[in-house]
């Protein structure tokens, strides 16, 4: 799975992921509960990864930088939504 970017919109109890390669192709689609979230960063590269900044967006910016990712936090006027 080579991902470089990942879009995350977190919620209480299901948190849907989208990433995309370098080309910008979505090579990944998934529905994650809350404790799956950490083992799924673990076993991926070190990528991008892109968040609306919430209350609980801090608690998971720090997970997955502990991790190696990088993680960027949006204003949430920033973030579209489909």
């Amino acid at each position: 799975m080579n991902v470089t970017t990942c879009g995350i919109d977190l919620a209480k109890n299901l948190f849907q992921v989208h990433g995309v390669n370098s080309r910008g192709k979505a090579v990944v689609k998934k529905q994650l509960r809350r404790d799956q979230v950490a083992e799924f960063f673990a076993n991926m590269p070190p990528c991008l990864i892109g968040m609306e900044a919430c209350s609980g967006a801090h608690h998971w910016a720090r997970q997955l930088t502990a991790l190696g990712h990088t993680v960027k936090l949006m204003a949430p006027k920033f973030v579209k939504t489909t």
